[in-house]
């Protein structure tokens, strides 16, 4: 079950990252304008969408910030790169997600206490190392409680 869900996680978070591109595309054909205002309501519950904030593709914005641009396109990778390694218990997950953290909570932090404004390339390139980290970590564990699961299931 836990492989399943690890392979779910994987392909959802590829699938969504591939939205949030395709959206501001899908906005300029006529069919497509369905899909891209699902994607940007989507997005709308996890985000603020400020267009400031925003890359721009075609010249609409993205359905996301390009803080979550980041978390979203390394969480796909970090998910994907974990089907790479062998099926083990990630170590000391917490530190590790807590070390990645920082550059994000830097920016935000810098951010409130108006002293600076980052761009959103700067934004973006902060929220990799969280998004990496959590998308490698959840899929590394569920793939570890699923060989952990056959195991005992053979002995």
């Amino acid at each position: 079950m836990e492989r399943r869900v690890a392979l779910f996680l994987t392909s959802a978070a590829v699938l969504w990252t591939t939205a949030i591109f395709f959206a501001p595309l899908a906005h300029a054909h006529t069919g497509g304008q369905a899909v891209s205002r699902a994607v940007r309501a989507a997005g709308a519950l996890v985000c603020h969408q400020r267009v400031e904030r925003s890359f721009m593709i075609a010249g609409r914005p993205m359905p996301v910030c390009a803080r979550c641009t980041g978390l979203y396109v390394s969480g796909a990778a970090g998910a994907l790169a974990a089907w790479m390694a062998l099926p083990l218990m990630p170590r000391r997950t917490r530190s590790a997600i807590v070390a990645a953290a920082v550059p994000t909570v830097a920016t935000i932090v810098l951010e409130w206490a108006g002293l600076a404004q980052p761009g959103n390339v700067a934004r973006a390139m902060a929220a990799l190392p969280l998004g990496a980290a959590c998308g490698w970590m959840f899929v590394r564990m569920l793939r570890a409680e699923a060989a952990l699961s056959t195991c005992a299931m053979i002995s």
